[in-house]
């Protein structure tokens, strides 16, 4: 299942961008001061990269969790479902509605599974047997392959099958994109993925209530030690490496977003940094992403170096301290 991301349109004119970006307080031709890395470096240990950290299995799941809820997910599948899922689409399920997934690190032609040992503790194989094609779901797209315990696991058009030890109930997708290299397989065997969203837009967070999130689903930060009037960054040079800066996203290009006051679009303007990047700001203020958050749905980002936020749809950061 293909799915075509929109890519985030840069304000037409260059006159326009230099009359919003004053309307934000920053004069035409003066750059930003006293630009450094002021908590921008987050904490060893607070991600890893690639989803292999220190105490990690190959599957990207820490040993110390690989065992949590194994042992209810080793039944047959039963009749496969397509479930709908808010950000992922149509993703396949098993007859108990827990959701399947496929390892980047398998092949599909011939059928071969490499998830083994504390890999198929935290990613139970779903055995073969009595598997049967529910509505939505082609049948001749079923198969199996034998696994070097002799077992039969199920396959999708040729992917191994495999549940989350994590995902507890029916409809829990938390192992979408785990280790970048784990993600639910739509009916066609392929990897379900976050369906079109405009360039900049909200969603609803469990912990932190309604936050912006960019086309690909991720986080939206902003940094407290840059200023709004006038409009100035302190995150330059290696600080850009952790916190992306959010490009330019046309105002059509948005939903949810609270473009503030009366005249259209105020608050909501490129800024013209002093390094020569064009960012996107809310409410006069530059955002950024986190290269911590592997996956639409992480916050990993929040509260770093008690700096870092999650932006609310009015530009407000999410749960900073009163300044």
């Amino acid at each position: 299942m293909k799915t075509s991301w929109r890519s985030a349109s840069l304000v037409a004119s260059a006159a326009a961008v230099l009359a919003l970006t004053t309307a934000c307080g920053q004069e035409s031709g003066t750059p930003s001061t006293g630009s450094q890395n002021v908590g921008a470096t987050a904490a060893a240990g607070d991600y890893t990269v690639g989803g292999i950290g220190t105490g990690s299995t190959a599957s990207g799941t820490s040993t110390a969790e690989a065992g949590q809820g194994a042992a209810a997910q080793t039944s047959t599948a039963g009749e496969l479902n397509v479930s709908t899922n808010a950000e992922l689409g149509n993703v396949l399920t098993d007859s108990a509605g827990l959701t399947l997934y496929r390892f980047d690190q398998d092949t599909a032609e011939p059928p071969k599974t490499n998830c083994d040992g504390d890999c198929a503790t935290a990613w139970p194989p779903v055995p073969a047997d009595d598997a049967e094609a529910g509505a939505g779901v082609d049948e001749a797209l079923l198969g199996e392959v034998t696994r070097a315990d002799g077992t039969k696991q199920l396959t999708i058009g040729g992917w191994p099958a495999y549940r989350y030890a994590k995902d507890t109930k029916a409809g829990d997708v938390t192992g979408q994109g785990v280790g970048g290299k784990w993600y639910a397989l739509a009916p066609d065997g392929k990897k379900a993925k976050q369906a079109d969203l405009p360039g900049l837009s909200t969603r609803k967070d469990a912990e932190l209530g309604e936050i912006v999130v960019d086309k690909n689903g991720h986080t939206v930060y902003r940094f407290m030690k840059d200023t709004q009037w006038p409009m100035s960054t302190k995150c330059t040079g290696d600080c850009l490496d952790k916190w992306p800066v959010v490009a330019p996203v046309d105002a059509k290009d948005t939903k949810g977003i609270d473009l503030q006051g009366s005249t259209p679009n105020r608050g909501y303007v490129v800024f013209d940094r002093p390094d020569g990047i064009k960012q996107q700001s809310i409410d006069c203020v530059p955002i950024y992403t986190f290269a911590g958050d592997k996956k639409p749905g992480d916050t990993n980002g929040q509260g770093v170096g008690g700096t870092w936020y999650a932006v609310a749809p009015d530009g407000k950061p999410v749960g900073a301290p009163e300044q």
